[in-house]
């Protein structure tokens, strides 16, 4: 039986960059199944914002049936009282406690920085758990949840990544000199897991000096897995993205044990909606990773080649890495070259 996924085209600029990233693996002969679906707050509001979901229950049942999905970006209302995100309701749900980010840059894009790492952040506990409590009216407080389970499964998946594409340092990022026993049992374990590892080299840096030295001197973490708990590596890993040019080149995606959730690491970007004018890549590569996890890697790896020599020429890119072409534009040149090296 082929593999199927559920797509969500989102909020925003979701449905014109999801479009795009669909229209490349159709281009590609995708043999997989995919299945569209609705989620998102647009779709809340439209239907009397009375769910306690952004994921109408239909969808989530057809959640539950496929191997894997993308989620266009999605608007989470930032009032108390609407409901908690998209991606942290599907990460929770489906246990997918690993958001990996690889951080790369182009050549042309930064001529002078030359930036390949990855960033691993858990993704169903830490401070993004959502347990707060109003103690009183003038004090909140929120619970920062590690526990750990969580941080060995976490671990062994960072392990795995740098066991498959060889990469021999963990830099883990923490505070544990102020939040001693919650960031010291992620620590912890990051350490009794590396003893099955003796090869593996290990550094650990504080969250505030980390976000410096990714300023000054990012090349530094060059080959190794970056790993953090949930807001840290939230914030570190956005940065990051800075360093290569644009958010619009960053994808990511979102592994459990058996289910996976793809998606670009840039949010929904409402006043940029239907004007065709948004960066698609991180949009396309995440498709393509997907591709690759629903075990149609060959496209992925069209996709990717296909996408760099596209952003290194220069002449069909969008507004924000130098160019004046539309989402349109640079996802057909895409397609096209994708589609002209799988027939080699």
């Amino acid at each position: 039986m082929g593999k199927k996924a559920v797509i969500i085209k989102g909020d925003g600029i979701g449905p014109e960059i999801v479009d795009s990233m669909v229209n490349i693996l159709k281009e590609c002969n995708l043999q997989s199944e995919l299945v569209f679906c609705e989620a998102g707050s647009e779709q809340w509001e439209n239907n009397g914002s009375n769910d306690e979901s952004y994921i109408p229950e239909s969808t989530m049942k057809t959640l539950e049936e496929v191997d894997a999905c993308f989620k266009g970006p999605t608007t989470t209302i930032p009032k108390p009282g609407a409901p908690r995100s998209v991606a942290v309701t599907l990460r929770q749900k489906f246990e997918l406690f690993a958001n990996i980010r690889p951080v790369k840059t182009f050549k042309r894009l930064t001529p002078d920085r030359d930036v390949d790492f990855v960033c691993f952040r858990e993704a169903t506990e830490g401070l993004y758990t959502g347990i707060e409590t109003q103690l009183t009216d003038d004090t909140a407080i929120a619970i920062r949840k590690i526990s750990r389970n969580g941080c060995t499964r976490f671990m062994n998946s960072a392990l795995d990544w740098a066991k498959h594409y060889e990469l021999n340092k963990i830099v883990a990022i923490t505070k544990r000199n102020i939040l001693k026993k919650t960031d010291g049992l992620f620590f912890e374990v990051i350490e009794n897991s590396l003893k099955k590892h003796p090869n593996m080299e290990l550094q650990e840096i504080y969250i505030d000096n980390m976000a410096q030295q990714l300023v000054i001197n990012p090349e530094q973490f060059n080959n190794s897995v970056l790993v953090s708990t949930n807001l840290f590596m939230d914030i570190i890993s956005e940065l990051a993205s800075g360093i290569v040019g644009s958010i619009g080149l960053i994808y990511s995606s979102n592994m459990g044990k058996d289910y996976a959730m793809f998606e670009a690491a840039h949010g929904s970007a409402p006043s940029f909606k239907g004007q065709n004018k948004v960066n698609p890549t991180a949009t396309v590569l995440a498709g393509a990773w997907m591709a690759d996890y629903l075990g149609e890697k060959d496209i992925r790896d069209a996709i990717f080649t296909a996408t760099n020599q596209i952003i290194n020429e220069g002449k069909y890119v969008t507004f924000d890495i130098g160019g004046d072409a539309t989402t349109t534009q640079m996802s057909e040149q895409i397609a096209q070259i994708a589609k002209s090296t799988l027939r080699r």
